[in-house]
């Protein structure tokens, strides 16, 4: 597809073109022009405004694009968040994402109290395997996994804040304490990137403020007597997400990740929550999504192809965009490879250590999960790498990626 070699005008510039929405103001291209700060682009290809979603109507967020001759892509970083550091790590190499910070929770074998501590002693509920509440109770333990990542080479920690969102927390009486959670979950992070960067000047250290799918659905019913209804609406998702994004930022997260996505309108409520964040704030941090195909039918939970969760999402201005968890490397590779083709950004991989055996646990070695994931960044098809349930540091891809390689996808 053709691309934009020009950013657009801003919103007042005289070169805004009247014919270019019909004639017809439109409520969303403002709002997503007030949030990037850019208007509709007349000079970007119909292919790019299609791409967009918007078809030929709207703001044309495809224009963060900038193509060069080689037929990569470069990021215009005003749209895509304010990281230049990130963005010049991902136009040098692939990224080192860590990996699954349940498994090494879960090898510390806590009880019930174990996971109270003294601030939750009488707390009403049971919070065995909330493990976000760990981020409040035992902040040194978390300390511990994001620092043994980063001794594995990761360049980018998730906060352990998967399940740090209201919806999820109730199931634990903990609705209430959303953004201390997830403050505390990236102040923890912070810091053991800027202990670990302190020691290792060399190396670069980054903070993804996790944000999980929930325990709920906004595109189906659990009722099979009434499809239409639903135990949580879009507006109650967008603001349990609003609240979380919220507390990572206030806690010094780098970048936000949208992951584990099963179903896309949960994802789209909380895209569009960040978008609402980074406009009341006045600023925007790079923004990653990254989806489960939970079968080799290589559909989402809630029915959609990869093309048609991608067509769902690129209206938003986003970093990366990927798949994790459910299947291994293996059983990925087709649906990667289709992604990489149709999306024009950089592209994560974090795949479980395979398909969970009869026991629960997982048959992947580190270097099998090396070898597939060396075939995919050979093969041009991966920015960002890393490791999903099962995977502890010892799996992380820079520990066991032997003979390197492979040139970032997208990359002159």
């Amino acid at each position: 597809a053709d691309a934009c070699h020009e950013f657009p005008p801003a919103m007042d510039s005289p070169e805004r073109t009247e014919g270019y929405h019909n004639g017809e103001p439109e409520e969303q291209d403002e709002f997503w022009g007030r949030v990037l700060g850019i208007a509709p682009n007349p000079r970007v290809s119909p292919a790019l405004h299609l791409m967009a979603g918007y078809n030929g109507k709207g703001v044309a967020l495809a224009a963060r694009f900038q193509g060069d001759q080689s037929g990569g892509v470069n990021f215009n970083q005003k749209p895509v968040g304010d990281n230049p550091q990130l963005v010049e790590l991902l136009r040098q190499r692939i990224a080192i994402l860590d990996g699954a910070m349940g498994t090494m929770i879960q090898a510390q074998r806590l009880d019930e109290a174990g996971f109270r501590g003294r601030e939750f002693a009488r707390h009403p509920a049971d919070l065995r395997n909330c493990n976000e509440v760990l981020s409040l109770t035992e902040p040194k333990l978390i300390e511990d996994i994001h620092r043994q990542y980063l001794e594995a080479g990761a360049d980018i920690i998730e906060t352990n804040t998967f399940n740090g969102n209201a919806i999820s927390l109730a199931d634990y009486k903990l609705q209430d304490r959303v953004h201390d959670l997830n403050l505390a979950s990236a102040k923890i992070a912070r810091r053991a990137v800027e202990k670990f960067v302190a020691e290792h000047p060399e190396r670069h250290g980054f903070v993804a403020g996790s944000m999980g799918p929930t325990n709920r659905t906004a595109s189906m019913s659990r009722d099979v007597s009434n499809p239409a209804s639903r135990e949580v609406t879009f507006d109650q998702f967008r603001n349990a997400y609003h609240e979380q994004a919220r507390g990572l930022l206030d806690g010094g997260a780098d970048l936000l990740l949208v992951e584990t996505i099963f179903d896309t309108l949960n994802a789209k409520a909380a895209l569009f929550a960040i978008a609402q964040l980074f406009e009341e704030i006045g600023r925007r941090v790079p923004v990653m999504v990254s989806v489960t195909i939970i079968d080799k039918s290589g559909r989402t939970l809630s029915g959609q192809t990869i093309e048609a969760f991608w067509n769902s999402v690129s209206h938003m201005p986003l970093l990366s965009v990927g798949l994790n968890c459910a299947l291994g490397p293996a059983q990925m590779r087709p649906y990667l490879e289709e992604l990489s083709q149709i999306a024009p950004l950089y592209i994560s991989c974090y795949p479980n250590a395979g398909l969970p055996n009869a026991f629960g646990g997982f048959d992947e070695t580190p270097e099998s999960m090396a070898k597939e994931l060396r075939e995919f960044a050979n093969a041009g098809w991966l920015n960002i790498v890393g490791g999903g349930s099962g995977s502890p540091p010892e799996a992380t891809p820079a520990v066991a990626w032997t003979g390197g390689g492979g040139r970032p996808s997208g990359c002159a």
